[in-house]
């Protein structure tokens, strides 16, 4: 049977201290699984160290999970980054509800092959969908790109002010809580490219209700 597999890794996790980074990449699945429990049919568990696996109930929620994850990791301050697969592929045992070990099958590992074969690469998202929706499968992957590319060009000293502009749009309300002058505030926000970030993530998001509602 076909499920949505969901692995992500660290990048570049060997130049990083590994005690704080470990850390902090456990409490963020941590937060996640508990967050996403009723649509996570076997937990985020961390396999090798630096990266995780799981099986989620749909594409739509998985790729809704990713944006959270990366959001998280915002909010959360953290300096690492994660570069992620999914992939819609066969399972072959039985779904471990308890922690995503001792399954089998091919979709499982031709996920963990693509999650190897993109550290020779800078994208850090995979899509892997049903051959048939390989247009749908060329536009998740392309609004990801656009995605990366904003979220990726944010500095560590801007995540938390980035994160805040994601949750609310009042960028005088956020001057307020800075204690930010308002028209800095603004020049922030245009230069963080919020608003193009907001765009792209929605986009995503619309792709993938299209896609399980297809």
């Amino acid at each position: 049977m076909k499920y949505t597999i969901l692995m992500a890794d660290i990048v570049k996790s060997g130049n990083k201290d590994d005690k704080q980074l470990m850390s902090s990449f456990k409490n963020n699945v941590l937060v996640i699984n508990k967050k996403w429990k009723r649509n996570i049919i076997s937990p985020l568990t961390i396999t090798l160290g630096d990266e995780f696996q799981s099986v989620i109930d749909s594409v739509e929620n998985a790729l809704k999970l990713i944006i959270d994850f990366e959001e998280l990791i915002l909010k959360s301050e953290y300096k690492f980054k994660l570069r992620y697969v999914l992939n819609f592929g066969e399972i072959s045992t039985d779904i471990n509800k308890k922690n995503a070990y001792e399954m089998l099958g091919v979709g499982l590992t031709d996920a963990r092959k693509m999650l190897n074969s993109m550290k020779n690469s800078d994208n850090r998202f995979l899509i892997l969908l049903n051959k048939e929706d390989n247009v749908m499968e060329q536009l998740i992957n392309s609004a990801f790109k656009i995605f990366q590319y904003f979220i990726d060009s944010w500095k560590v000293k801007n995540f938390q002010i980035a994160s805040e502009f994601i949750l609310q749009n009042d960028y005088k309300l956020i001057a307020n809580n800075y204690g930010l002058n308002k028209s800095t505030t603004w020049r922030k926000k245009r230069s963080l490219n919020i608003e193009e970030y907001d765009t792209i993530k929605k986009l995503i998001l619309n792709l993938a209700y299209v896609h399980n509602h297809s």
